[in-house]
């Protein structure tokens, strides 16, 4: 059963724009994330895409981000690339053994993500 969507676009000049600012990826990303940027050679795309997830996580919560902060909410890739998400801290504890399904996309412009919770 679904228990919440959210669904956000980034525009990637925004991105490129913030990731020239120090610490912005460490203050709004975990260390995997960003490990995951850097094999990807800081792509803004996919740091939008990334970015655009963890609000449409925060959306599917129907919380927004209250209580709760963007590094609690994890963006990864699988091997062949399938996005997925890893929580932590409180709102690990507010999925209730809820399911996050994802869907991220983007164009040189616009990066957007879609999420999906199943309980």
């Amino acid at each position: 059963m679904i228990s919440g969507i959210g669904t956000d676009i980034v525009e990637v000049d925004r991105m490129k724009k913030a990731i020239e600012n120090t610490g912005f990826l460490e203050r709004y990303f975990t260390r995997a994330e960003n490990e995951y940027f850097m094999l990807k050679k800081y792509n803004p795309m996919t740091i939008a895409a990334s970015f655009a997830a963890k609000e449409a996580v925060a959306k599917a919560f129907g919380t927004g981000f209250r209580g709760f902060k963007l590094t609690d909410i994890e963006i990864l890739r699988d091997g062949l690339g399938k996005p997925y998400v890893r929580l932590y801290n409180k709102v690990e504890k507010m999925t209730d053994g809820a399911k996050i399904h994802l869907s991220l996309s983007h164009t040189t412009d616009y990066a957007v993500a879609f999420a999906v919770m199943e309980k």
